[in-house]
């Protein structure tokens, strides 16, 4: 699973402020011919990143390439069970990406655009968030 080798600080505020507004960056396909782009926003977990990718090159029989435009840089923090109230803030228990509407999470090459399309629709499913395939070869 994507997580950073190595960060400035251990714990990130919480702030909502993050996802507000729409993507300016990372809005275009770069890499590939084909992509899954946020309509609505959300945090991404490193494991759905990694269900999704796996998703997409089962149904693709690892054929073509892919590329995750996105990364989980933010650490979300648990406190663990049956602890009570108080005591400051819980350990970092796993990372998350924030997305905004508008930002390609997915690019796919090498593969015809059915079963592109097809692909990209699994791996919508494994995200929070609500996703559009979008294709270069059709402007």
């Amino acid at each position: 699973m994507l997580q950073p080798k190595k960060q400035k600080h251990r714990k990130v505020f919480r702030g909502r402020s993050a996802t507000k507004g729409i993507a300016t960056r990372g809005t275009k396909i770069s890499f590939g011919t084909f992509g899954l782009k946020a309509v609505s926003r959300g945090e991404i977990t490193s494991r759905q990143i990694e269900a999704a990718r796996r998703a997409m090159t089962r149904y693709t029989k690892r054929g073509g390439k892919i590329w995750i435009t996105i990364f989980p840089h933010k650490p979300v923090t648990r406190k663990s069970s049956e602890v009570p109230m108080g005591s400051g803030k819980g350990a970092p228990d796993h990372f998350v990406a924030t997305i905004k509407p508008g930002r390609v999470i997915f690019e796919m090459e090498g593969v015809d655009p059915n079963t592109a399309k097809e692909a990209m629709r699994l791996a919508a499913h494994k995200l929070p968030v609500k996703c559009k395939f979008i294709n270069t070869l059709e402007k």
